[in-house]
């Protein structure tokens, strides 16, 4: 007694369609190495780049926290601060809705210069002195934190590094959606009652208008104090 054995032309029409979609594939062990291979040294090229920003960050602050032990870089600080001071008193109203303020370059330039601890310290710094010299309204200390957070966030980006428009613009960038956008909306509605998000998109298209004049005054700035050998002169180093 033989069993033929029958070939795909010879089976039924039923079993052609159905044997396909009842057929497992079933993976290459060694496909299936790779794979958690490959995911493994994504999350382990994750966790070193985490580390190793951290780490940057760590020494960031540890080296701007050094910048208030040099005489130099305070009496700089200082002066800085008392420049921020006069021109928070003057602006430059281009429409109704739209008014340029000069008081941010000299905190973006004191976080460049002396590093986040150095350029908060002077940010939160520069408000209370503004207020102390003339009062507008009652003292809300919550623009006190958003001034101390400016400096920080432009030293964090800025400090030790060379100065470009696209860093330039990260820093702005970040200013204006955390502190600008995010914190100052906030404070407002505090102090007024408003409605976080009544007021919030009309506060969104202004900063989207000053962002690239922020960018343009900061960066142009720089660099002609950069070709002015100015930042040689205290940092000991270009910053271009």
């Amino acid at each position: 007694m033989r069993v033929k054995c029958q070939r795909d032309g010879e089976l039924p029409a039923g079993r052609k369609v159905m044997e396909p979609l009842l057929a497992v594939h079933t993976p290459h062990p060694a496909a299936a190495h790779k794979r958690e291979y490959l995911l493994m040294s994504s999350f382990t090229g994750c966790c070193k780049g985490g580390i190793f920003i951290m780490t940057k960050l760590k020494q960031t602050f540890r080296d701007s926290f050094h910048e208030l032990k040099d005489v130099k870089a305070l009496a700089v600080t200082a002066m800085l601060l008392a420049i921020a001071v006069v021109l928070g008193f003057y602006s430059l109203q281009a429409t109704d809705f739209i008014k340029i303020s000069f008081a941010f370059l000299a905190d973006e330039m004191t976080g460049m210069l002396f590093g986040p601890v150095v350029g908060g310290i002077m940010g939160g710094a520069a408000d209370l002195v503004k207020y102390l010299v003339r009062p507008t309204g009652p003292f809300f200390p919550g623009f006190t934190v958003s001034g101390a957070a400016s400096g920080l966030i432009y030293g964090m980006v800025l400090y030790k590094r060379p100065l470009t428009i696209r860093r330039t613009a990260i820093a702005n960038a970040l200013v204006i959606i955390v502190v600008n956008i995010g914190l100052n909306t906030y404070w407002l509605t505090l102090l007024y009652g408003d409605a976080f998000f009544a007021i919030l998109p009309a506060r969104i298209i202004k900063q989207a208008v000053m962002f690239p004049i922020n960018v343009a005054l900061f960066y142009g700035v720089g660099r002609i104090l950069g070709k002015a050998r100015l930042f040689t002169a205290i940092r000991g180093q270009g910053a271009l």
